[in-house]
């Protein structure tokens, strides 16, 4: 009698675990993508020779595209086939990483300044001797308009449709996260929602670290892989100037997003809640948000008629009135408040996270080994060196010169890669006796205490990073208990909205200015003008960078503190409540209804009537 009793529901529990596991692929999807993004962020601006804090624009196009629907997708979504809203955003996604690779199809072959070699427009490679004694340097300024033709070729200003790639990835977002947790939580069992959360956020975590090894697996091929030879390129995948082959990992992203959009095409607008019987769907459509944000009558909720829609005229006119109810909830405030000073500091950490890592442990302390101060000195004085390009080679002395020229070296053997360059004046003056007057393309290696440094540093990334994350699903599962029903959607909407707006888009531009502030030296771009940095001071970014992070994270657990003390409040707040009632069914209802309430009850009795219990 179970079995036959438990069917009707059966099909309707398998599409809400459809919906549940395509809901954590796609979570998955959106975390590759974005992690794959963060880690692409130092090719992309090695490509186009921009600033950091370009970068940063470049990264908060994606809070700028959602932006721009999110309050509406948020409010007006709940009233449309919410899981064919998220199919749609999936495939918009998708369309966003592949117009992020589109401008590598468009530029010609990747070109490195360097003074060592270069292959000219008729394929002639032409060889710039280290030190030019009693010469001259080739080239001369571009003009207005050899510049303007240089930049055209260049395709320097192709960054615009990494801005809009990433911007239309941001628009194609805005629904997965308030409609599905909406979704999944009006259909699912109240003591179900936290366990399929928890599952989501599970299959979800794992999309970083798919998408940081993905982007560790394109950085270390060439940008122009399989269009040149890689056998004449001089520098390797440890040198400022090398760009990986970013734009590979955006076409296996957006594969990868496009496949998990799939299932939501088929997937039906509503369900019948886990646990209730067919005869109770048009309660559970009533009651749900699928129909409005108008609360009905309940005398239309007891009647056997199902109430009209509310028509979008009425919701329109409602969404004032449902904005001023959801900024009335003081625990609603004090989440968005935490979440937003808290994305603030983890935005900015992760977008530049690997060039940190990079700076500060790929390479020994940057003012110990760069000896920029041999720009002119009396061992290249013969020399006729560029101060403009970066072509930094290694001693044996453990000290980086910014080019062989520089170093005072006269001669060289090998090519590309194996190009190693003698009787380097300037070695053997820093390093007295002079051993070894050679040196070899490229940055010294760190040292053993910086390989050290990083173990630990990695160790503490991990667990903080697992104390972070285990709040994620207690804080959603606040922000729904604590909200009115109806309200859901649009409360995660606004969260999301005002997070990404505030939290999003301003970090990675002003930590991207900040890290610009303790560069060392700047590259040059191929038609002139200031490049991307080469090199940066590790003391001074580690000092402002983990400055600035600790600063924003302690701040946020300030609010943590008030908040809990809010919820507490409320709790204490409810236990009151239940006890009067106990007392008024004790007394027949004549001991507290005459107006004589402790004045705590009646300030909690206010409270509760703006928020909802938890």
């Amino acid at each position: 009698m179970s079995a036959e009793k438990n069917t009707p529901g059966q099909p309707c529990s398998s599409q809400l675990k459809m919906f549940l596991f395509s809901l954590s692929v796609v979570y998955f999807a959106k975390a590759l993508q974005g992690s794959y993004m963060k880690s692409s962020v130092t090719q992309i601006e090695r490509r186009f020779d921009i600033p950091s804090s370009l970068i940063g624009v470049i990264d908060g196009s994606f809070e700028i595209g959602n932006l721009l629907v999110i309050a509406f997708v948020s409010y007006f979504g709940a009233k449309l086939h919410r899981p064919r809203l998220i199919g749609g955003g999936c495939l918009i996604m998708a369309l966003g990483s592949f117009l992020t690779a589109l401008p590598h199809f468009f530029q010609g072959p990747y070109k490195y300044e360097t003074t060592i070699s270069h292959v000219s427009e008729t394929n002639v490679t032409e060889t710039i001797l280290p030190c030019l004694v009693n010469g001259s340097l080739p080239g001369k300024e571009p003009t207005a308009m050899s510049q303007a033709e240089c930049e055209k070729v260049a395709g320097s200003s192709l960054w615009v449709y990494v801005f809009l790639g990433n911007m239309l990835r941001g628009i194609g977002e805005t629904p997965v996260m308030p409609l599905g947790v909406s979704y999944l939580d009006d259909y699912a069992r109240e003591e179900n929602t936290a366990f399929y959360l928890a599952c989501i956020q599970t299959i979800g975590i794992l999309g970083p670290m798919f998408g940081f090894m993905l982007g560790s697996f394109c950085a270390k091929l060439y940008v122009d892989i399989g269009a040149v030879n890689l056998d004449i390129i001089s520098i390797t995948h440890k040198d400022s100037r090398w760009v990986g082959a970013w734009w590979l990992g955006f076409l296996v992203t957006g594969a990868v997003m496009l496949l998990a959009g799939i299932p939501f095409w088929f997937l039906p607008r509503s369900l019948h809640r886990q646990g209730e019987e067919p005869a109770t769907k048009n309660l559970e459509a009533t009651e749900g948000e699928q129909d409005g944000f108008i609360a009905a009558d309940s005398s239309n909720i007891l009647s056997s008629e199902k109430p009209a829609p509310a028509t979008m005229s009425a919701q329109v006119k409602d969404f004032l009135p449902s904005l001023r109810r959801l900024f009335s909830n003081t625990i609603y405030i004090l989440l968005i408040c935490t979440g937003l000073i808290q994305v603030n500091g983890f935005i900015g950490m992760i977008t530049f996270k690997p060039k940190y890592m990079e700076q500060t442990y790929g390479l020994p302390p940057s003012k110990a080994i760069f000896l920029i101060g041999s720009l002119l000195s009396q061992c290249n004085s013969v020399c006729s060196c560029s101060l403009r390009h970066w072509d930094p080679v290694c001693a044996s002395n453990g000290l980086t010169y910014t080019s062989p020229c520089l170093a005072g070296c006269q001669s060289y053997t090998g090519a590309g890669k194996e190009m190693v360059f003698h009787n380097c004046t300037c070695v053997g003056e820093a390093h007295a006796p002079a051993v070894n007057r050679s040196v070899v393309l490229g940055q010294c290696p760190r040292d053993q205490a910086c390989e050290h440094m990083f173990k630990i540093y990695m160790g503490v990334s991990v667990i903080t990073a697992f104390i972070s994350a285990s709040g994620a699903t207690p804080g959603t599962i606040i922000l729904l208990r604590s909200i009115q029903p109806e309200l859901k959607s649009l409360a995660l909407g606004m969260q999301t909205l005002i997070v990404r707006t505030l939290g999003g888009i301003p970090p990675p531009i002003y930590f991207g200015a900040l890290i610009d502030r303790t560069c060392l030296k700047w590259g040059t771009k191929r038609c002139g003008g200031r490049g991307a940095c080469r090199l940066y001071d590790a003391h001074a970014f580690r000092t402002r960078f983990l400055g600035l992070i600790y600063g924003l994270y302690s701040l946020s657990y300030l609010l943590y503190g008030l908040l809990y003390n809010r919820l507490a409040h409320q709790q204490k707040c409810e236990a009151l409540q239940n006890q009067e009632k106990a007392m008024e069914q004790e007394d027949n209802g004549t001991a507290s209804s005459n107006g004589n309430a402790p004045l705590a009850f009646v300030k909690c009795k206010e409270d509760l009537h703006k928020e909802t219990t938890i």
